[in-house]
């Protein structure tokens, strides 16, 4: 069997070894248009940033060889040609056309299969300027050995990020951090993450990145990049302001390479992804597709999407050389989780968000949780933010998101979640899911334990709540509900300077004497329960209730949230 592969970064490569490993006596060609590959694309802003020293290291295997065209053909028997695109494929022949880049010579290369990994292309802004010197998209390797080219030399102080998504956000740690260049992130939309984590996490995260050198505008766009008199990028000009600048990285997303695939009359979906079945079939059953080219089926949402990730691309590898071998192997789809890290944070989401679920017509809300990420007496201990997204008809948990410090902590959650998320667990399940437990690891109710038992408190109808940008919006006079006060459960000595600041709205009554004062309490208010974390708040609206005070909110997440959020009348009552 002759096996083609075209496309050599992560699907391809995969691919290609798993065939040789399970068809030891076939033909395998990889084939791609660029001489780096089968690097990890992932790792770019970390070797940007200095992180990774060598461009090497993500071309490299755990036991350090390059990953180059000697290794696949000397180590794994697969032959290798770089520096050659594919220019057409010819079904009726199972032949592809092919471009040798530095000669110019075109020659045929026929296959009994065909796979496609093609990958992805930037999304290119369609702006003045956006070619200029200096401005780049993080597309290839070749491209962030650029970057960091131009950073070494010394010819950028300010740099502006076009795009509040992982990638965008990752570069401007590196930039910032490590480089202590003045770096502007913008996006398009109302808030970073956009879709992906709910409006209070990506709202601390601009907080953070804020305290770390890193501005952060939200609903800004670049209208147009200005060159100097050396003909590199010098400013960016947006729809509010002028933004120097002599590095701008475009970060606005990723478009399918699913050309090749269409002009050979191959299925395509409306964004150019190419159509696969579970087995990663195209519609010509001898070719294959996998990686960022391809369309992937949800599993929360049940629709056709798109999915541009690394472990992806190499699970969509092993089940193509699978049926190429004969071995019966599908790929059912995904739930797009991730997890990244941002200066001291970690951020972390799979499933769907709210915004999403809505979108997508579930009748979904979201509930917080906050506890410490390992037993609150071990030295250690940090405060970890879960927001967990239901479906209220079904119970059915559509989405987990988390946040907490830099580790493994969050990862570990999330990856729990995602296990029974792709499995359309209920939030039962979450309640009762049996986690590893010790005082340096966690707690003995884990935090993914918890915020499940939150959500089944509001779908029993036991807890009311209110979310903590509604709360910030009522305290600084967005909206206005007269009704309202605050009932601070807090010990007298946190809770004393705002009851005096806020005498109107604001009332302490620690969480040990409610039992005791309840009845001074006024009847005509609705009290928002106010603690650190929301714990004490929902054992308070429970014993109110039974004493006929029916108009009480919790405020999820409590101050632990609200601190993060930074909002300016709660800076004024710190100083």
């Amino acid at each position: 069997m002759k096996v083609v592969i075209v496309g050599a970064v992560a699907a391809g490569p995969k691919t290609a070894c798993r065939v040789k490993r399970l068809l030891p006596d076939a033909e395998v060609i990889l084939l791609d248009q660029d001489d780096l590959i089968s690097y990890g694309g992932c790792g770019i802003p970390y070797f940007v940033s200095g992180d990774v020293s060598d461009e090497k290291e993500l071309r490299s295997t755990s036991y350090h060889l390059v990953r180059d065209e000697g290794y696949f053909e000397n180590a794994k028997g697969v032959r290798t040609i770089t520096s050659t695109r594919c220019l057409s494929i010819d079904r009726k022949a199972k032949a592809i056309e092919v471009e040798n880049l530095k000669t110019g010579e075109r020659y045929t290369i026929h296959y009994d299969k065909l796979v496609l990994a093609t990958g992805s292309q930037p999304r290119k802004l369609p702006i003045p300027g956006s070619d200029l010197k200096g401005v780049f998209s993080v597309a290839s390797l070749h491209k962030a050995i650029e970057i960091k080219r131009s950073i070494e030399k010394g010819e950028v102080s300010q740099a502006v990020i076009i795009g509040g998504g992982a990638i965008g956000l990752e570069m401007a740690e590196g930039l910032a951090d490590l480089w202590g260049i003045e770096t502007t992130v913008l996006e398009f939309m109302p808030q970073i993450l956009p879709r992906i984590v709910s409006p209070v996490f990506a709202r601390m995260v601009m907080e953070h990145m804020k305290e770390h050198n890193v501005q952060v505008m939200p609903d800004e766009y670049a209208k147009e990049c200005v060159a100097d008199e050396n003909g590199r990028v010098s400013k960016v000009i947006t729809n509010k302001r002028e933004l120097p600048a002599q590095l701008v990285i475009v970060a606005a997303g990723v478009l399918p390479r699913g050309e090749l695939a269409k002009n050979a009359g191959l299925q395509t979906s409306a964004t150019g992804a190419i159509v696969v079945n579970q087995r990663m079939q195209t519609s010509d059953p001898d070719i294959y597709a996998a990686g960022d080219c391809v369309e992937l089926l949800n599993l929360v949402t049940g629709k056709k999407g798109y999915a541009p990730m690394g472990s992806i691309a190499n699970r969509q590898g092993r089940v193509v050389a699978d049926n190429i071998a004969g071995i019966p192997s599908t790929f059912s789809g995904c739930i797009n989780s991730f997890v990244m890290k941002i200066f001291d944070l970690s951020v972390g989401a799979t499933g769907i968000s709210l915004e999403v679920a809505n979108a997508e017509g579930f009748d979904a809300f979201e509930v917080f949780c906050v506890q410490s990420d390992r037993a609150h007496f071990f030295p250690t201990q940090k405060l970890m933010f879960l927001n967990m997204v239901v479906d209220r008809r079904t119970q059915r948990v559509l989405g987990l998101q988390a946040l907490g410090q830099m580790g493994d902590g969050v990862m570990a959650r999330i990856n729990a979640a995602a296990g029974l998320i792709e499995r359309r667990a209920v939030v039962s399940d979450f309640s009762n899911l049996e986690l590893a437990y010790a005082p340096p690891f966690s707690t003995a109710v884990d935090i993914l334990n918890a915020v499940a038992n939150v959500a089944d408190n509001v779908i029993a109808g036991r807890m009311s709540y209110i979310s903590p940008l509604e709360f910030v919006a009522w305290m600084n006079g967005e909206q206005l509900h007269e009704d309202w006060m605050v009932l601070d459960l807090r010990h007298a000595r946190e809770s004393e300077r705002y009851a005096e600041t806020y005498k109107d709205r604001w009332m302490a009554l620690p969480y040990n004497e409610v039992r005791n004062g309840y009845a001074k309490l006024p009847r005509n208010k609705t009290f928002v329960l106010l603690c650190n974390a929301g714990t004490r708040a929902y054992e308070v609206q429970v014993f109110l209730k039974t004493q006929g005070f029916q108009n009480t909110l919790v405020l999820t997440g409590g101050l632990n949230v609200i601190n993060r959020l930074n909002p300016a009348w709660l800076l004024e009552n710190k100083k």
